[in-house]
């Protein structure tokens, strides 16, 4: 139905859950099992319920419409005032009322949960909403202490937020390539700040945003097509090495092979994926690429330090690799010493069966 819409309802007695009948109230008539219900119905309004993460896991029911189209974007400065309560009616947090200042961030910065974070970004200027998180996207199985009450473990959290204002990050499109160069360097540089606290996750957003900024396709000067080249190799050299700290190595694998393709004498490239190949046990490769960095750099300590390395897991898997061949062929040999005794004891049996048959013809 859309909003004002009527209609008339003629509903069958088994969708009307009346069988056993419905007493009279208010003056309203009893219905009777078996009935069949006319009713007339009319949609005065209705509150739009958006799964904002896919999986239930957020969901937003917006109160009042914000203006215009305009939703803030990742990276948006947005200030918003809420409350936050338990499913019980437990309120545990508010900002931006009775005096309070509201709460101001940047979104996708892991400022704030993840689930109001991604609330938000779908939210228009001066919106209001109803936004119910479950334990994945805010605070999982932590206990929390909060402003005004604890925040148990496993606890689903229900906000009601009202966007007050934000200001988009600029998109790429509305830049000059000297912007887009400049952006992509800060980028970098927010990236290499959070690798420095351990946030590797986080860096590595920052690494690939300032790649988007300068991507291939968008042609460059000459002079700052050497900055650009410089830049994107830097990215993708520190996503592997993110990738590394959080053992997804096929990732490092390709971030590295990305840089090979472009530079393919690029040592630290070469370092990581062989690093990589070592996790993975791709023990050739990694030879290859470190017999390659070593060319390149004889004297390239790091590189030395991972040969080492090599050599003993290579000692270690040939080592591996004999005793398993030494198992197989005395399965082996011992299959093939109990398949000759078994036939040697068939000969021996089929030569006296031989025998008593010749006694018996004798007589």
């Amino acid at each position: 139905m859309r909003k004002g819409e009527k209609v008339n309802l003629i509903v069958q007695p088994q969708y009307a859950s009346v069988d056993g009948g419905v007493d009279s109230e208010n003056g309203v008539p009893s219905i009777l099992p078996s009935s069949i219900l006319s009713i007339d119905l009319e949609l005065v309004s209705f509150k739009p319920v958006i799964n904002v993460t896919g999986d239930l896991g957020v969901l937003k029911k917006i109160l009042k419409e914000g203006e215009g189209t305009l939703t803030a974007n990742e990276g948006a400065s947005v200030t918003i005032r809420y409350t936050a309560k338990l499913e019980d009616g437990t309120l545990f947090e508010k900002r931006g009322f009775d005096g309070e200042d509201a709460l101001k961030f940047i979104t996708d910065e892991e400022q704030v949960i993840t689930g109001l974070d991604q609330a938000v970004t779908t939210m228009k200027k001066g919106e209001r909403a109803i936004v119910t998180v479950k334990p994945d996207y805010g605070f999982g199985s932590t206990e929390v202490k909060r402003d005004l009450a604890m925040v148990p473990p496993c606890s689903t959290i229900i906000f009601e937020v009202e966007m007050l204002e934000f200001a988009k990050e600029k998109d790429t499109r509305e830049m000059n390539k000297h912007e887009r160069i400049e952006v992509a360097q800060r980028k970098k540089d927010e990236g290499n700040l959070l690798f420095k606290d351990g946030k590797y996750q986080r860096a590595m957003k920052k690494y690939e945003k300032a790649v988007d900024y300068i991507n291939e396709d968008e042609p460059f000067e000459d002079d700052d097509q050497r900055i650009v080249k410089s830049l994107r190799l830097s990215c993708w050299l520190n996503s592997a090495a993110c990738c590394l700290k959080r053992n997804e190595f096929q990732e490092a694998i390709k971030h590295c092979s990305k840089v090979l393709e472009v530079e393919s004498c690029n040592v630290k490239a070469l370092y990581r994926r062989a690093q990589a190949f070592m996790e993975t046990a791709d023990l050739h490769l990694a030879e290859l690429d470190i017999k390659k960095a070593l060319e390149i750099d004889p004297e390239n300590r790091e590189v030395k330090l991972i040969q080492k390395t090599l050599k003993q897991l290579q000692a270690e898997s040939n080592k591996r690799d004999a005793k398993l061949y030494t198992t197989m062929f005395t399965r082996l040999s011992n299959e093939n010493s109990s398949a000759a005794k078994q036939r040697l004891k068939v000969e021996e049996t089929d030569s006296k069966n031989e025998e008593n048959v010749g006694e018996i013809n004798m007589r």
